[in-house]
């Protein structure tokens, strides 16, 4: 079982959309695992890759940059 978003925002649109890792992996054209690392905190996106990310789950909220989310893009 994939772990949850670390950031309630994303975790929130992801449980909205029903979409599954793989699902946005194919969305976005990445690969599932670096979707699973950006979700998780493993990895910091880009800023084209969170508009991305974003974009599949519906979000229209900038990225906060703040203890969750260090180093966030500007959306």
């Amino acid at each position: 079982m994939a772990p949850n978003p670390s950031c309630s925002a994303v975790a929130s649109a992801k449980e909205k959309s029903g979409l599954t890792y793989a699902q946005i992996a194919s969305k976005i054209g990445q690969p599932e695992q670096h979707v699973i690392d950006v979700c998780t905190g493993k990895a910091t996106p880009t800023a084209s890759e969170y508009k991305a990310l974003a974009g599949a789950l519906g979000m229209t909220a900038q990225v906060p940059n703040d203890t969750t989310h260090p180093g966030a893009p500007a959306a």
